[in-house]
């Protein structure tokens, strides 16, 4: 959505430091009696320059939403080593955002979601239940993974969807044990509340924008029916509002700015970019390391206590399968030998489909001229010169949830507005002055699955989302035309209004725009579930409610992959939040528990608003 702006951690200096740590420290000790744990603490640092160097207590795969968490998080404890390895380049160049101002300008996120420098730029099946187009799935490939590329937006789901994971199979990642680590990894512009976190490395601001077609929408979807909501991440997710944005002082705020580049200084942390990890070691079903490419050059590095995947709802399951772990059969017939038969890895694909709803607008009010190149050069350079500006904001301020009928416990159905128009993922200019709404259903009843296409890591693996392949899915995005349609036909938006852009007047009946739908959803970017977490009883399960994969030792995997079910909204936040509840795991700590937090019900069901 451009709406405005269309290698290993050098170690010499750590040597140096953590040779004189040491030095210093045995000195300290014979002299000043310095305590045997500050003595211990040098000792590690020196560790990672020392005749070991190629092993580490953790390795952790993928510097996205998750692994930077993980990196930070592992490494507050001055004893732990720790490395996490990267396919992709840093998010910096020469150490400034300013020149990587493509990923760190809110307003020029479709760029790299348009580009395969800093994208995996995967590509799905033929799919057969949409006219078998082949549908564009962006992934991040580069320091904070997907978060350097998604369009910023913080949404934490419904209190309900952690609940069904708890009967799912993954205890202890209910709503209460889950909460606190959404808290504890956020702070908040608005300071903390019984929802809201305020001291932790994810900044969190709120849509605030005075644009007026922000302002009729909301005002729109309540002439239509629908409550305001103060706080869709806290008490009350049914309704419209502001959003939540993962911005900060008008720059984007990935988990590589706030996790990563924050311990990057730590001894015990060693960071390698460009660097594809290949394959999964083993002694038996013992996981001892990984192998990986780098400079074109093949290696191995050693985990002494655990090797964490973090490489996403893709690429994790890929590594899986690429190193023996997964559905036998399909290992054998590509001559994989079989570490561990887990049937469930690549399965259980779920993803979130959105369509736009266009309207022409009557008034130059939207950011079609902000798109004019001296326009463009003028927000760029406000951004450049104070993070200020439209180039400040992705202008996804204001959304909404609501339910798709009577009897639907909690919403179903998701709306982010936009005042302008995107085409083709942002790959086409937009031609008009229009606004838009994306939406789409959020619990899909089609599942899917991924598979290897070789046994080559740099081939992309097999995608099948098998979108729309249920009726009840089918039903659900011609309720989101229909009643994405009511609010756009309110009053608030009669001094704007032209005519509908898509999916246009003449579309009416069922059967139409069950046809538009086939022709224009596309993926909003959320694919998950494919390493679910289960009990080790349930066969369809990969790991187990300690992120721990089933059948092996010293192997977890810690990123979207894990969660049982998608959940009601935008997984950025849900994926930071499980990386946090894993790094306690991973501690041996006891869960952060919040009991009795109150959680907003309809007062009836036999309305659908």
């Amino acid at each position: 959505m451009l709406y405005l702006m269309k290698g290993i951690k050098c170690h010499s200096p750590a040597v140096c430091k953590a040779a004189g740590g040491l030095f210093k420290a045995h000195t300290l000790k014979n002299i000043l009696g310095v305590n045997e744990q500050q003595f211990k603490i040098s000792r590690a640092s020196s560790q990672l320059s020392s005749e070991k160097t190629n092993s580490y207590n953790y390795v952790i795969v993928g510097a996205g939403s998750a692994g930077c968490v993980l990196a930070n998080r592992l490494t507050e404890d001055p004893l732990s080593t720790v490395l996490l390895l990267e396919a992709g380049p840093k998010d910096t160049l020469l150490g400034s955002k300013r020149l990587m101002w493509k990923i760190h300008m809110p307003a020029a996120l479709t760029y790299n979601l348009c580009d395969e420098k800093y994208n995996w730029y995967y590509h799905t099946t033929p799919q057969k239940h949409m006219d078998n187009r082949i549908m564009y799935w962006p992934r991040g490939r580069v320091w904070g993974g997907s978060s350097s590329l998604n369009a910023m937006v913080y949404i934490r789901g419904h209190a309900e969807d952690y609940n069904r994971w708890g009967r799912e199979g993954a205890l202890g990642w209910d709503y209460e044990h889950c909460l606190p680590y959404f808290k504890k990894a956020q702070t908040h512009e608005l300071g903390p509340d019984q929802y809201r976190g305020g001291n932790g490395p994810l900044h969190v601001s709120r849509g605030k924008t005075n644009h007026p077609l922000h302002q009729a929408f909301l005002e729109a979807a309540q002439q239509a029916g629908y409550p305001f909501t103060d706080d869709m991440n806290g008490y009350q997710q049914e309704g419209f509002g502001w959003m939540d944005m993962t911005i900060h002082q008008g720059q984007r705020w990935s988990t590589a700015s706030a996790y990563l580049r924050p311990a990057i200084s730590r001894p015990n942390l060693s960071v390698a970019e460009k660097t594809l990890v290949t394959k999964i070691l083993f002694q038996g079903t013992k996981c001892i390391g990984v192998e990986y490419v780098k400079n074109g050059q093949r290696k191995k590095v050693f985990a002494n206590k655990e090797v964490i995947l973090s490489g996403g709802a893709i690429n994790s399951p890929q590594l899986l399968m690429l190193s023996g772990i997964g559905n036998a059969d399909e290992l054998k017939k590509l001559g994989i030998p079989v570490v561990c038969h887990l049937p469930g890895v690549g399965q259980n694909l779920q993803d979130h489909l959105e369509v736009y709803v266009q309207q022409r607008c009557t008034k130059p009010i939207t950011l079609y001229s902000a798109q004019k190149p001296l326009n463009m050069v003028r927000i760029g350079l406000e951004w450049l010169w104070k993070f200020t500006g439209e180039g400040a904001t992705a202008h996804l301020e204001s959304g909404g949830f609501i339910r798709s009928e009577p009897g639907v416990p909690h919403p179903d159905i998701q709306f982010h507005f936009l005042p302008s128009q995107v085409i083709d993922h942002g790959r086409v200019a937009s031609t008009m002055e229009a606004y838009q709404v994306h939406v789409g259903p959020m619990r899909s009843t089609s599942v899917g699955w991924l598979k290897l296409k070789s046994t080559d890591p740099n081939d992309h693996p097999i995608i099948e989302p098998n979108y729309l392949s249920t009726e009840r899915d089918i039903w659900e995005f011609r309720q989101c035309v229909k009643l994405t349609r009511e609010i756009f036909a309110q009053r608030a938006f009669e001094k704007f209004r032209g005519p509908e852009i898509q999916p246009g007047n003449h579309v009416q009946s069922d059967k139409e725009i069950d046809a538009f739908i086939r022709q224009k959803a596309d993926s909003a970017y959320h694919p998950s579930c494919t390493c679910k977490m289960g009990q080790p009883s349930d066969s369809t399960a990969v790991v187990d409610p300690h992120t721990k994969v089933i059948g092996v030792e010293n192997l977890r995997v810690v990123d979207a992959s894990i969660m049982p079910s998608v959940v009601t909204g935008n997984l950025n936040a849900p994926t930071i939040m499980i990386a946090e509840k894993a790094a306690d795991i991973i501690k041996g700590l006891p869960s952060l528990q919040e009991k009795n937090v109150a959680v907003y019900k309809p007062k009836t069901l036999e309305t659908q608003r």
